[in-house]
């Protein structure tokens, strides 16, 4: 997962979709590698696409990637639905763009997690130039979840404080004061092209387990990392591994906070007592 994503906007140089309905198109198979399109709902797209690219290996699958990072945070359950309509349209008798409302709720939802970059949302995929609900376009839909509503969120936040030295007390009074305390493993790696990748290693460890699920903190601690990536670049050097203890809440709008961070090397007794103490003590 991409830590420092960069969404290039090579293939967004124009204000508007550079796609002409009167053009001859072909339709061709998702390749494999075009992985975020993967389970997207349909197999064939059409060529040139709704950015007008028409070299499958030279254009399509290279600028699908610069979404990759984005998608990966979850900013919108139809996100993936919104930008493989524009990249790998279905292949259909009729051409099908995205409707605008879909493009609303996909930019309002994934429009913060840009900004949280110093990104703007891209003016080619300004909103008005879609067709409206009446038309054949691809609309929004509500896939009805019982429990979503529930989940804790990961958002663009102030990035925590890091304390490298902690006093065992203060290590006590963070698992006290804030919702939950996990361990994890950062791991960071350099990617050829020169982008760090950051991942968390292993399991996460409840110390405190608070709002969190079991099932979900790996992921939404992954998902917090890339929506913050100047916090997350901050934690750990490229190509190298540490390991935290961290804590924070979860805020009455359901977003996560991480608000106290501590590396937790093996010299570091503080931490290792505090872990132990708080076992046998509550606030």
């Amino acid at each position: 997962m991409a830590a420092c994503f960069t969404l290039s906007l090579v293939f967004l140089a124009s204000s508007s979709l550079a796609f002409d309905m009167g053009q001859t198109t072909r339709c061709v198979a998702i390749p494999t590698k075009m992985t975020v399109c993967k389970g997207v709902g349909y197999s064939e797209m059409r060529l040139p696409n709704f950015l007008g690219h028409s070299n499958l290996e030279g254009e399509v699958v290279p600028r699908s990637e610069d979404w990759r990072s984005l998608l990966q945070t979850g900013c919108h359950a139809q996100a993936q639905a919104f930008f493989c309509s524009l990249i790998a349209p279905v292949c259909l008798d009729t051409f099908i763009q995205p409707c605008r409302s879909l493009c609303v709720a996909v930019r309002d939802s994934c429009a913060p997690v840009l900004a949280c970059q110093g990104r703007p949302w891209p003016e080619a995929l300004d909103c008005d130039q879609f067709p409206a609900e009446d038309d054949m376009c691809l609309s929004p839909h509500s896939a009805f979840n019982p429990f979503a509503k529930d989940l804790p969120k990961p958002a663009c936040q102030n990035c925590p404080s890091v304390d490298r030295a902690p006093t065992l007390r203060t290590v006590l009074n963070a698992f006290c004061h804030f919702d939950f305390a996990v361990t994890a493993q950062l791991h960071r790696v350099r990617l050829p092209k020169g982008e760090p990748e950051m991942e968390i290693h292993g399991r996460v460890e409840f110390i405190r387990q608070g709002p969190l699920l079991p099932y979900d903190t790996r992921h939404l601690l992954q998902q917090w990392l890339l929506i913050n990536l100047r916090c997350a670049n901050a934690l750990v050097r490229p190509g190298r591994s540490q390991l935290y203890v961290l804590t924070g809440s979860v805020l009455p709008d359901g977003t996560l906070a991480l608000i106290r961070v501590f590396p937790w090397h093996k010299k570091d007794a503080n931490v290792a007592v505090a872990i132990r103490k708080w076992k046998h003590r509550r606030c």
